[in-house]
């Protein structure tokens, strides 16, 4: 089955944009056209744009899902560096989620510091000097 680039877009709900984006960068491999340049794509296409917009969708950078898509053409003995990158990838969320609850702390100490105050200054304007 073919698909014109604008059926994609919508059944993916990635802009046209995008899908152009991919194949000029090479991610998308061959983009079949007809005689006027009208984009075609078939399954394995829309499956390969299913799995780059999953791996993004997980925080990895086009660079990282190019090489998780040479994994993915050539799967043998590739474990253990996919789940190398998985465990860095792991890492990093792991230290945002430590950064925001970080952030959330303290945002919450200004604002519980700000009602308290009796002050005519705000203490949020204060501790942002610092």
């Amino acid at each position: 089955m073919r698909k014109r680039i604008g059926e994609v877009a919508t059944v993916l709900n990635v802009s046209v944009d995008t899908l152009r984006y991919y194949e000029k960068i090479g991610l998308l491999g061959e983009v079949t056209r007809s005689t006027n340049g009208i984009r075609y794509y078939n399954n394995e296409l829309i499956a390969r744009i299913r799995f780059i917009r999953h791996a993004q969708r997980m925080g990895f950078s086009l660079d990282s899902i190019r090489q998780l898509l040479d994994f993915r053409n050539q799967p043998a003995n590739v474990k253990p560096q996919i789940r190398k990158m998985m465990k860095q990838k792991l890492n990093e969320l792991e230290q945002k989620i430590y950064d925001l609850s970080q952030l959330h702390d303290e945002l919450q100490s200004l604002l519980t510091a700000c009602e308290l105050s009796l002050e005519p200054d705000c203490p949020i304007l204060k501790e942002f000097e610092k």
